[in-house]
């Protein structure tokens, strides 16, 4: 498909699933403003859409809200899938030639791609990296899963600006065998039980992350997580180059970046010419708290090192950057307690790996949600750290009650307000210590998604320091 304005111009294009973090607003945006005949069809109603809505006044768009036609899949010419939409739906069946918004912009840029996937840690690994290449190359975009669409900004993109990608399994998927995912720099951070229902088994999710690197050139890098078992099976398979991150030292003959202490160090080579000594990317001291973050980082800074980055000015820019939103994220103090927002923990291993991050701290967590059908028995590992723990409603909670029961560890809860769970947490905490929101859960019931869920805590915190 040959993207031009005068290709668009006059095309009938269903969006289906507008959302409200950017993917089908922007392909809303993008279809009308070129000409075509646009219709933006969601379940949701026009309340809960109204934010979205606001952002495309004033465009020529026909809407169906709150419910799909099948008319408006059987006569669009390209159906605009949003990645959350099931593969199977009987709607898409309906459709001629199907797009995302991913595959849109990867058929109109062709420059230098980096991308990120994973279970957890996309979003902060592929954020590093963004902040680490704006020193060079300050046109450089960040987009994609990070709630960001690349159709908004790739018309201000030049043939050589650097574009960083988070990508989901579900857009990954979305852009299986279609050669559109060539990125010089593929990194997966980690493989966890993720999505199970949707996937039903690690197979066809892990199938789906492989995609990342399944077209990549021999001389592009993929950047693999040593430490877990599918990172190893990833760098046999690319066609790439593999390089390997670890917590622990590396082999003498594998390239890739390790952590020594609270520092970090890589060995590879580099324009023909092999690094005898190991070379430090990553300095003693970062912003961000948790051990999960230094490995983050240290993924990051060797993707840089690869892009050309030199190592001096990878340390400098990984020891400033500040974190992102709802990732381990500090909102605010009163007195001595601390509070923080890790909205964006909705599996449990990211729960535990939270848990952990404050050692000799008085910590008071508040978890629970929406379930996955996955195994919380890894939060085992760290259920004893809290000095309180406060459940919301949910049907993963379920699961929670039942691991904290068998491990005699006391809880309150389950509430059926995150109000109710912030302020019981933070009278506990009385006079000094740490609240903590790290669901382990999705978010579906409560609230709209794990982005209206943590600015939702950051507004009661807000209320509570005042």
């Amino acid at each position: 498909m040959k993207l031009t304005d005068d290709y668009i111009r006059g095309l009938s294009v269903t969006i289906m699933g507008l959302g409200l973090n950017g993917g089908g607003l922007e392909c809303a945006r993008f279809f009308a403003q070129r000409g075509a005949r646009v219709t933006v069809t969601d379940l949701r109603s026009e309340d809960v859409l109204a934010p979205a809505l606001a952002e495309l006044d004033g465009l020529n768009l026909r809407y169906v809200l709150g419910k799909h036609e099948e008319s408006d899949f059987q006569s669009a010419d390209i159906v605009i899938k949003n990645p959350a939409v099931r593969p199977d739906s009987p709607y898409l069946a309906l459709a001629h030639s199907i797009e995302t918004d991913m595959s849109i912009f990867l058929s109109l840029f062709h420059g230098p791609i980096l991308a990120v996937t994973g279970s957890k840690g996309k979003s902060t690994t592929a954020s590093a990296l963004y902040y680490g290449l704006c020193e060079k190359f300050p046109r450089c975009r960040l987009g994609g899963n990070i709630t960001t669409s690349p159709l908004s900004f790739v018309d201000e993109l030049g043939a050589d600006d650097p574009v960083v990608l988070e990508l989901s399994s579900w857009q990954l998927g979305d852009l299986r065998g279609r050669g559109l995912v060539k990125p010089r720099v593929a990194l997966i951070t980690n493989i966890f039980p993720d999505h199970m229902d949707r996937y039903g088994s690690m197979e066809p999710y892990v199938a789906d992350k492989k995609v990342i690197f399944r077209e990549q050139e021999a001389c592009a890098a993929t950047l693999c997580y040593a430490d877990d078992e599918w990172g190893k099976i990833f760098a046999r398979e690319t066609p790439a180059r593999a390089y390997m991150f670890s917590r622990g030292t590396l082999r003498s003959d594998c390239e890739g970046a390790w952590l020594s202490g609270d520092e970090g160090f890589l060995r590879v080579s580099r324009g023909g010419k092999p690094i005898a000594e190991p070379v430090r990317i990553l300095p003693r001291r970062v912003a961000l708290a948790g051990d999960h973050q230094k490995i983050n980082l240290l993924a990051a800074g060797l993707g840089l090192y690869l892009f050309g980055v030199d190592s001096q000015s990878i340390c400098r820019r990984l020891a400033q950057f500040p974190g992102i939103e709802h990732r381990l994220e500090p909102c605010g103090e009163k007195g001595a307690v601390r509070f923080y927002n890790d909205s964006a923990a909705t599996i449990p291993e990211a729960l535990t790996a939270a848990t952990q991050s404050f050692p000799g701290e008085k910590l008071f967590l508040i978890a629970g949600g929406t379930d996955k059908k996955l195994d919380f028995s890894v939060f085992t590992a760290a259920a004893h750290i809290p000095r309180g723990i406060f459940l919301l409603e949910g049907s993963a909670t379920i699961k929670l009650q039942a691991l904290l029961g068998s491990l005699g560890i006391a809880y309150k809860g389950p509430y059926p307000s995150l109000e109710e769970a912030v302020r019981s947490a933070a009278a506990a905490a009385g006079e000094e210590g740490i609240v903590l929101f790290s669901p382990g859960c999705t978010s579906f019931g409560m609230f709209l998604n794990e982005f209206d869920r943590g600015r939702k805590y950051k507004a009661l915190v807000k209320e509570i320091i005042m």
